[in-house]
């Protein structure tokens, strides 16, 4: 009875995907990224999320330490945030900071419209998802283990070494696995921040929304793309869970 009330939504949420890859063939798939725009998209999304992932590592190891010590309900919610935020405000909001208009552009430094402002805007909705799993990963180990460790004479990077950092490594890879496909997927703060200029600020994601009127089947390879990508990440998550 609960599988039969079930199927309608497995139904909705995998027939279309289904669909997706039936409509593309794997010749098409090479053929699409042999295009150079395509290539240049591809390049472009590559490089542009693995510095966003580099920077949420940097930037959001830091935070989620520090959240991870104490309650701070202002923090998390602003950590939080961007999660829960339309994509068209996340862009509205880059562009009112670094736009020509915005505080940083009349002050002559221009970022809006540029390579840079793509890694803005990924980092913006990509580092959350970082910052609030590893958050999680540091949360579930148990205080007694690094309590014990330092009667026995450890003192306290040792145990963020040999203790905290491996049993909290899974949930870390987690997040840089959801920072990393939340990069590679972002599209409407791109959009309205950094715009689509190709071999500049046009991503994968972007290109096929521009090539999904004029070329389907350029953009039905890209989305194959992605789709595999996506499912990848995701198979590597399921493996990397925060035990707790």
């Amino acid at each position: 009875m609960l599988l039969l009330l079930a199927l309608p939504l497995l139904a909705l949420l995998s027939l279309p995907l289904v669909g997706l890859l039936g409509r593309s063939s794997a010749s098409e798939v090479w053929l699409a990224l042999a295009n150079p725009a395509v290539h240049d998209a591809l390049v472009l999304s590559i490089i542009t999320s693995a510095i966003t992932v580099a920077l949420c590592i940097v930037l959001g190891t830091p935070l989620a330490i520090w959240l991870s010590q104490g309650q701070h309900p202002w923090a998390t919610m602003i950590v939080d945030l961007p999660t829960v935020l339309p994509p068209a405000v996340a862009g509205l909001a880059l562009l009112s900071l670094f736009g020509r208009t915005g505080w940083f552009g009349s002050h002559g430094v221009l970022i809006a419209f540029t390579t840079t402002a793509v890694v803005i805007a990924q980092l913006f909705v990509a580092a959350p998802l970082y910052v609030r799993a590893t958050v999680v990963a540091l949360n579930a180990i148990d205080d007694d283990i690094g309590h014990a460790a330092q009667i026995d004479g450890a003192d306290a990077w040792q145990v963020w070494r040999f203790i905290t950092i491996p049993l909290a490594w899974p949930g870390i890879q987690a997040g840089i696995a959801l920072a990393l496909a939340r990069a590679l997927g972002e599209f409407g703060a791109t959009a309205l921040f950094a715009g689509s200029l190709p071999g500049r600020t046009r991503t994968l994601a972007l290109a096929i929304y521009v090539a999904a009127e004029t070329e389907p089947a350029a953009a039905i390879a890209m989305s194959v793309v992605l789709l595999f990508t996506a499912m990848a990440l995701l198979f590597f998550m399921k493996n990397n869970t925060v035990v707790g």
